[in-house]
């Protein structure tokens, strides 16, 4: 969660019962430049069951992290953050982040030196590339889409044949909208953090976009339409490269989405939104009043 000196916010920590009390707590940080750790106790506030220990640092961004953050994220690399803190409330000069791109490492307060005591922990977290959906097709259902993966925090590009007469302000949320030739599509920056739909709602496109990712390593690869349709993009995708090995066929997910009865197109695009996720997650979607243990993982 940042938050600057005029008191604007982004990102959260909870679902909002901390976040006024985090706002009231950073005023000294961002007045003595001094990091700190607070405590929040919600089991005598609002029944979460559990303590919590919040960092609240000053983070300065000069032009050379920005620089470097950006190449980073450009380049879709993962990057990393080490944080250095006690478990008890106060003020202390010896606590902070430390944040790697690439070979470079960043203190994110100017101030902050790290020198690791025996009474202090160091929380240590990987960042992977930011998660993209790429859509092939330019319909209203493929804007809905759009707007449900924007909403989640993904990067969306819109992947449009020349035909299609559409620019990127029909997509609210669309990083980028595309029109490649079909023998031109560039997927070298398709990673494990990359989801792909086709929804073109042409046969003949959706056979030559499979034809142009054959070879695209990716966490999710849905069809949109029935059954019957997918089997008949396979069967004429088998035409052309009869010998293609089994696990591109078992990657598909066809027809995209997950059983909540979706209708609209608003609906279908939670319905793929939410198989996507349970896919690149590892779980199998179930209720959460049927599920043992923790909701969360």
């Amino acid at each position: 969660m940042l938050i600057n000196d005029s008191g604007e916010t982004a990102g959260a920590v909870s679902g909002g019962c901390v976040e006024k009390e985090i706002k009231e707590q950073s005023r000294s940080v961002l007045i003595t430049g001094k990091a700190k750790i607070m405590t929040y106790d919600g089991r005598l506030r609002v029944g979460c069951e559990g303590l919590i220990y919040l960092l609240l640092e000053p983070i300065f961004v000069s032009d050379e992290i920005l620089n470097s953050f950006n190449n980073v994220i450009e380049k879709r690399q993962s990057f990393k953050t080490d944080t250095y803190y006690y478990r008890s409330p106060g003020e202390y000069s010896r606590i902070g982040s430390l944040l790697k791109l690439g070979n470079n490492t960043f203190s994110l307060n100017p101030s902050f030196q790290p020198v690791q005591t025996s009474e202090q922990d160091c929380f240590s977290q990987t960042f992977p590339p930011i998660f993209q959906l790429h859509i092939f097709g330019a319909e209203h259902d493929a804007v809905q889409l759009c707007i449900a993966a924007h909403l989640i925090g993904w990067e969306v590009t819109i992947v449009a044949s020349p035909d299609e007469a559409k620019s990127i302000d029909y997509f609210p949320g669309a990083d980028r909208l595309i029109s490649p030739a079909f023998n031109n599509l560039d997927t070298s920056l398709f990673d494990e953090q990359t989801a792909i739909v086709l929804m073109s709602h042409s046969f003949n496109k959706d056979v030559q976009y499979m034809i142009a990712l054959r070879d695209a390593k990716t966490a999710y690869f849905g069809l949109l339409g029935p059954k019957q349709r997918r089997e008949r993009l396979i069967s004429t995708f088998l035409d052309y490269y009869p010998d293609t090995s089994p696990d591109f066929f078992e990657q598909l997910h066809g027809p995209a989405g997950i059983n909540i009865g979706a209708e609209n197109a608003s609906e279908i695009a939670v319905s793929i939104i939410a198989e996507i996720l349970s896919t690149i997650r590892n779980q199998k979607p179930i209720a959460l009043k049927d599920k043992a243990g923790s909701i969360h993982g």
